[in-house]
């Protein structure tokens, strides 16, 4: 992203005539489509780069032809409104659109036969339907700056649509096997701002496949891995959300992790993280206030996957001596 010292936003303040009434409204679909967001009446953010630039350009113009008025500026926010208060409008944006995804994904999932084809007819609208979702979700792919909470688990489960009209669905959601062994003295990959299903992961690394697991938190967009690095629970990642199995369901089943104690922790965790209520685990609401109390307290990613360490340590043994019982 290229910025330069005098701010890292674009502002767009407009003035639109009443009439006609279409103008008003064609310039705010065309902002909701570049992913802006509003900080105030008439005012609209996007982060500074050359092609952000040239959007609100062009949505100037068309303010302008329509006989309203608007500046375009360059704006590093010093008082007031915040940096971390803009983030958090794109993010909050973004994670609506992929939970919306997320949810339209699993409904359309409910008219995947699973073991009887489709007819031609309903086969071919069911490919219409999924093409649809898959632009929708590229789409907003192309405007989430940040890298919002949801991308992974809506990519997977249209993933998951796309690999079950081919017929393959289960061969993509249990992918084969990894040696656990070819795992072992790799650094471990995963976006920033650390929650639930990458602490939980990274635990799950660091007690069943490398005690000495080494972990890096990097931005959520744009990053290139290097040599002997495992990515997870981010996007395109090598572990990350399959259909509608979470990072830390994944992990155990491609590693062939066998521990009936694990199995109650995944769907904890498969519950917090999915919102989908699949496994109804009553524990879900408790452990994810304590992950929010843990992320709300800790900023430091490192000190985030401490304190995770020990609460799944615990939750662990829990489990592991309920089930010996």
């Amino acid at each position: 992203m290229t910025q330069s010292n005098n701010g890292r936003w674009l502002l767009l303040i407009h003035q639109i005539p009443p009439k006609p009434n279409y103008l008003r409204v064609k310039i705010w679909r065309r902002l909701q489509r570049l992913g802006a967001v509003a900080i105030k009446n008439s005012v609209y953010a996007l982060p500074k780069n050359d092609q952000t630039q040239e959007d609100f350009q062009w949505v100037l113009r068309e303010i302008i032809e329509g006989r309203g008025d608007g500046t375009l500026c360059e704006a590093r926010l010093i008082d007031g409104v915040t940096d971390d208060h803009v983030e958090g409008l794109f993010q909050s944006a973004r994670a609506a659109d992929y939970a919306q995804i997320a949810e339209d994904a699993r409904l359309l999932g409910k008219t995947l036969p699973v073991k009887v084809k489709p007819a031609e007819a309903n086969r071919i609208q069911l490919e219409q339907e999924i093409v649809k979702l898959r632009k929708r979700f590229d789409e907003v792919i192309a405007i989430d700056y940040f890298g919002a909470p949801g991308r992974e688990a809506a990519s997977g489960l249209v993933a998951g649509l796309e690999a079950g009209i081919r017929g393959n669905k289960a061969a993509a959601i249990a992918q084969s096997r990894v040696d656990r062994e070819k795992l072992r003295r790799k650094i471990w990959v995963t976006r920033k701002g650390i929650h639930v299903d990458r602490i939980a992961s990274a635990w799950l690394v660091r007690r069943f496949i490398d005690e000495g697991a080494k972990f890096k938190f990097v931005p959520a967009k744009g990053y290139k891995p290097v040599s002997n690095e495992v990515r997870f629970d981010m996007f395109e990642a090598e572990f990350t959300h399959e259909g509608d199995h979470c990072t830390f369901e994944v992990l155990i089943d491609r590693a062939g992790i066998e521990d009936p104690a694990l199995s109650s922790i995944a769907e904890i965790i498969h519950d917090i993280d999915l919102k989908d209520a699949k496994f109804k685990r009553q524990e879900a609401l408790g452990i994810e206030s304590l992950i929010a109390g843990i992320a709300i307290s800790h900023k430091d990613d490192k000190a985030r996957l401490a304190r995770g360490v020990a609460v799944f340590d615990d939750l662990y043994e829990y489990f592991r001596r309920k089930r010996g019982k």
